[in-house]
């Protein structure tokens, strides 16, 4: 992943297009609601402007699925661009058609235009040859700095790369820097925490670690599919019934490969799927029928913070309860205060929603890097090749 960067080019004066990652929240007057992937991109914006570029700017956002949706315009980012830049950020009517091409062909050094959201045009998720061409005859350079979309090969994150000198941006070097960093070369011990739903999304992650890490915590739905290959009666836990043996395989992998794999020990079960259901704490293999697990016990809190607290690198992805409920996000939230707390340890959130939950206590500050790419950094982890890093030139 040793990628070219926008310091390894000559750029001055040069007419540059960059994917940008602006898929903000917005309300439903319209208004953004969080500009923190508007705030990420400044950096590389800023440095072309130093460089007396000509920037473009595109980005997706939403899913209009191929066609023109006004709830979906990028009007909203270019208006916060502009503020946050306090510099005119012109607005394309279109993505590569007449408004577009009229924008970018009278640019000065200095001037700043933003295409319309690059999936109003059918072509952009088909990575069609004829829209790639159509963006790389807009400028002389192509930047991806987009990495929650470097795993899609779309026109404008992989296709328009084959006609155009392609490289990244700050926040692409950022994400490879500690991700790949984690990876290859970690301060030990290491350590992971997988959380999420369904084994069967993230037993490519677990295999991959498994190969890394010192110890590898699992929580959040995928567990009860573990505690049921253990032969633990699961209740109405979410379990998947077919991954059971890919469960029991990652068990003996990690006893094969000498890495300590952490199950909770107890959990806080429900009467039902509702921050108003009732509650109590049991043990793993004590879950009664008409129950389902929704967060990690106390005993299994103080048993995963006891083996955290000894780790100079943590990796972390997917929350171990059902954290969008207050009353089962006490796992999730115990654990990123603690991270919080490990100034001497690098953290490493893995976007999605455990990054959710670190911003949702206020304490993005306190990690060393939280992925701006949920679906890309849990490819990115897995090993598999993500197109819209492939395609930029190697140095």
């Amino acid at each position: 992943m040793n990628k070219k960067t926008i310091r390894d080019i000559d750029l001055k004066n040069k007419k540059v297009l960059v994917r940008c990652d602006f898929n903000v929240p917005l309300d439903e007057e319209g208004n953004i609601t969080d500009n923190r992937r508007i705030v990420g991109a400044l950096p590389t914006i800023q440095y072309l402007l130093e460089q007396n570029c000509k920037v473009i700017l595109c980005s997706h956002l939403g899913r209009p699925k191929g066609e023109v949706k006004p709830e979906f315009s990028l009007k909203p980012v270019a208006e916060e661009l502009q503020r946050l830049l306090k510099k005119e950020v012109k607005l394309a009517e279109d993505v590569t058609g007449p408004s577009a091409r009229a924008l970018t062909e009278n640019m000065r050094p200095g001037d700043i235009v933003l295409l319309e959201n690059v999936r109003f045009d059918p072509r952009e998720e088909k990575n069609e040859e004829s829209l790639s061409k159509e963006f790389a005859s807009l400028a002389e350079v192509y930047v991806n700095d987009a990495f929650g979309t470097a795993h899609r090969a779309h026109s404008s994150t992989e296709g328009v790369a084959k006609f155009l000198p392609a490289v990244s941006g700050f926040l692409i070097e950022k994400e490879l820097n500690f991700l790949g960093n984690a990876l290859e070369n970690p301060k030990r011990p290491f350590m992971a925490i997988l959380g999420g739903k369904k084994v069967s999304e993230k037993i490519g992650v677990i295999d991959s670690l498994l190969e890394k890490v010192d110890t590898l915590i699992i929580g959040g739905g995928m567990a009860y599919t573990f505690f049921k290959s253990m032969g633990y009666s699961v209740g109405n836990s979410i379990c998947e019934l077919d991954k059971l043996d890919l469960a029991r395989g990652a068990m003996a992998k990690a006893k094969e490969k000498g890495v300590k794999l952490m199950l909770p020990v107890d959990n806080i079960i429900a009467d039902e799927f509702s921050n108003d259901a009732n509650v109590k704490a049991i043990q793993s293999d004590q879950i009664p029928d008409g129950w389902e697990g929704l967060d990690i016990g106390p005993k299994t809190i103080a048993m995963f913070e006891e083996e955290l607290k000894k780790a100079k690198t943590i990796l972390w992805n997917g929350p171990v309860g059902l954290s969008e409920f207050p009353k089962f996000a006490n796992g999730t939230d115990s654990l990123a205060r603690l991270l919080a707390s490990m100034d001497d340890c690098v953290t490493i959130i893995g976007g999605g929603d455990s990054a959710a939950a670190i911003e949702r206590n206020g304490l993005s500050d306190k990690m060393t890097h939280i992925s701006t790419g949920g679906g890309a950094s849990l490819e990115f982890l897995e090993g598999k090749k993500l197109p819209g890093i492939e395609c930029l030139l190697d140095k």
